[in-house]
């Protein structure tokens, strides 16, 4: 009787019937408890159940009862090997082993359990076990593909693949693997076109889709990439990858806020992918979207603390939001996890930049051209801190590296510039400032119906626009070229900044100032206002330097002497120009004009207006600056008043900003503060400068060293008061 219910639960079993033939299974051990076939068959169904508990149970039992029969140790392994009990599932393969009972299928799984322990070599030996018993199951040879993957023997793992499908030619699954295989061997068009047959042979195969979707993302064929990750998700919604995927594409396609959806349902369906959330933080951190970005970065790497990429991402971050030193803390941890990591010693070379950190900078970005020779953007970065330390030929080797390497790299050719009219080769460096209109934000460059005139054409009875571009300070110091047009062309339309023109109608030469966007004006030719020293061909002996070429409202004057009296010697200061990071180093703290504060009949009357203004209010004892109250320069058009009270000072002294502009135009006497190396227009280790004719020029003799900057320009006030 025990053999015909037995018979029947076994049918059961086969049918696929589990749940029936176990209650009959447990019904027969009611009689029989050590009934080895039933203890078998019911840890079999239990385990197809996904019952893994009772499993294990029911192979114990068997086991106590029959030790020697290698078939139960072999399923008892692939139960536990699901439970993630690796080393007690390879153990009962070992004592199947010994029993002799391993068959091809049981080396097969014992190589898929080496590879989940990642002892990869010990893997691949068990497939050649299996194949060496049965060499003609395809299956096997597909999974030592894999695992050949993972060793980056990527040639051997395509081989593997090949002999997979030439055994099952159908094998869509082998054909996809082989694709990621050639595609992490860089032989891109292989990989699709594998990716390809595999979707033919099996056109629901989510995995194709999906690598085929990773593939065109790497050839930057967005639209098609994003087209396949959609199909891929089509026949699996619950795809986290592919969701991770898209969000990547989506990312590169500037389609940001899509991108964070597609993160956020990729994280949904893993809560644990650190990779979705670090790069979530990237396009939170490009949204602008700061504190979400770094809270993001925070829990990839909370997730996942030996992620290299997560540190990185979290750094470049902190790097945004002026968070250097921690940034470079990030950089360290990332480079500590990855030493041959090119990306990380370069930007961790920006924010010690950032940091003043020169010398360490230089040799960051020497350890990322160690690692990648041709990394450009390195070279191009690596010429900062060498100029910023005076190593201008250094620097200009390092952009013409760069260069080299990169024939169109905008910002190597747009530092270069910058060194060359430091060093005062305007010849090299006016014609490379150019390339300020090719930057990812472009400077200078307008589209007009009308040419762009850069000195070639003829220009008599013609007439041309000079359109505005960067600050405030380059339109007062580039204004001074208006004038220069006038022999040149029949008329010179002007169109500065809306809030200079006022400031703009005091300045020489004959023209209109007019409005550039007005669709009614009518030109010949069009210039931005930084190519006119280019287009007339400037160098050093031939800068327009009159001792004045702009002008204070007569008015404006009588009223500010009226209120400033006549009483001690009037010192008009500026001490930081716009908190950004053309500013960096530039700047100084008020209480820098401490020493010449003390200097008897020393008055200090501020000209300062916005960033660092409130440094007034909070000065030593001792120190006085005077401010000039809420009607100073109030309205909507710039610098009337300011240009007014310099007239009525005696001496101007300003940090590298607007200010230090105005002054010169006006042929105000200024004193100006400037940084170990400055902007590219002060040039070097001179004390005049030939932009204007009653500037001083105050170089820090180190760099950061204010102290003795003011230390020097306290003691000449000294003798002269």
């Amino acid at each position: 009787m025990t053999k015909q219910i037995l018979e029947r639960a076994f049918a059961l079993h086969q049918q696929g019937r589990l749940e029936e033939a176990r209650v009959i299974y447990k019904t027969i051990l009611l009689n029989d408890p050590t009934h080895f076939d039933v203890l078998h068959l019911s840890a079999l169904a239990a385990h197809g159940s996904g019952d893994l508990i009772e499993a294990e149970q029911f192979f114990q039992k068997a086991i106590v009862v029959k030790s020697d029969f290698g078939q139960v140790y072999i399923n008892y392994a692939r139960a536990i090997h699901d439970l993630k009990r690796f080393d007690d599932a390879l153990a009962c393969y070992d004592v199947a082993r010994l029993l002799g009972a391993m068959d091809a299928d049981a080396y097969c799984e014992r190589g898929h359990l080496l590879s989940d322990m990642k002892r990869l070599d010990d893997a691949l030996a068990s497939y050649e076990q299996s194949i060496a018993i049965m060499p003609d199951m395809a299956s096997t040879y597909n999974n030592q593909g894999g695992v050949l993957q993972e060793l980056g023997r990527y040639e051997d793992a395509v081989d593997s693949y090949d002999k997979a499908v030439s055994l099952d030619p159908a094998y869509a699954l082998s054909f996809s693997n082989r694709g990621v295989a050639l595609r992490r061997g860089k032989k891109i068009d292989e990989a699709i076109l594998s990716y390809e047959t595999a979707i033919i042979l099996e056109p629901a195969l989510a995995e194709a889709h999906l690598n085929l979707a990773n593939a065109l993302r790497d050839q930057k064929r967005l639209d098609e990439a994003i087209r396949s990750y959609a199909n891929s998700l089509a026949i699996r919604s619950d795809q986290s990858d592919a969701f991770c995927g898209l969000g990547n594409v989506l990312q590169e396609r500037e389609a940001l806020n899509e991108a964070v959806i597609s993160y956020d349902q990729a994280i949904a369906l893993r809560p644990d992918y650190a990779e979705a959330y670090s790069n979530r933080g990237d396009v939170l951190k490009r949204l602008d979207r700061l504190e979400e970005a770094l809270a993001s970065h925070r829990q990839a790497i909370f997730l996942k603390p030996d992620y290299a990429e997560a540190h990185y991402n979290y750094a470049n971050a902190l790097s945004v939001t002026n968070e250097q030193e921690e940034a470079v803390k990030s950089y360290d941890m990332a480079l500590s996890l990855k030493p041959d990591y090119p990306q990380a010693f370069n930007n961790r070379g920006v924010s010690l930049v950032d940091l003043m950190r020169m010398d360490e900078a230089v040799a960051s970005y020497d350890a990322a051209t160690r690692l990648d020779p041709d990394y450009a953007e390195a070279h191009s970065n690596r010429g900062i801190p060498l100029v910023a330390m005076k190593r201008i030929a250094e620097g200009i080797a390092s952009y013409e590296k760069a260069i080299s390497i990169d024939p169109d790299y905008v910002d190597a050719y747009w530092n270069k510039a910058i060194a060359c009219l430091l060093i005062g080769d305007f010849q090299k460096g006016l014609n490379l400032y150019e390339w300020r209109k090719k930057q990812k934000v472009p400077q200078g460059h307008r589209l007009f119906p009308k040419p762009c005139w850069l000195g070639r054409e003829d220009l008599t009875g013609k007439s041309i626009l000079i359109h505005p571009e960067q600050g405030l300070g380059d339109a007062i110091q580039f204004s001074r070229y208006v004038a220069s047009l006038n022999h040149l062309s029949e008329k010179v339309l002007f169109a500065p900044r809306a809030n200079l023109r006022s400031l703009m109608a005091g300045l020489d030469g004959e023209f209109q100032i007019v409005d550039e966007n007005d669709p009614s004006l009518a030109f010949d030719y069009h210039i931005p206002l930084l190519s006119l020293p280019m287009a007339l061909k400037t160098d050093l002996a031939t800068i327009p330097a009159k001792t004045s070429y702009l002008s204070a409202d007569k008015d404006r004057i009588e009223h500010w002497r009226e209120k400033l009296g006549r009483r001690g010697f009037k010192i008009g200061v500026c001490w930081q120009g716009s908190k950004n990071k053309i500013d960096r180093g530039r700047s100084f703290p008020l209480v820098q004009f401490y020493p010449i504060s003390q200097i008897s009949d020393v008055r200090l009357i501020s000209l300062h207006k916005g960033d660092g203004e409130m440094q007034v209010v909070d000065l030593p004892s001792g120190m006085a600056v005077e401010v000039l109250g809420n009607e100073f320069d109030a309205g909507p058009q710039a610098f009337l008043d300011t240009a007014a009270v310099m007239k009525c000072c005696d001496l101007v002294i300003t940090s590298d900003t607007s200010v230090a502009h105005l002054a010169g135009a006006l042929g105000v006497r200024t004193w100006l503060a400037l940084q170990f190396v400055p902007d590219w227009r002060w040039l070097l280790d001179r004390e005049d400068t030939p932009w204007y004719p009653t500037m001083r020029l105050f170089r820090q003799e180190r760099p950061g060293d204010w102290d003795g900057v003011f230390d020097r320009m306290a003691k000449e006030l000294v003798a002269e008061c």
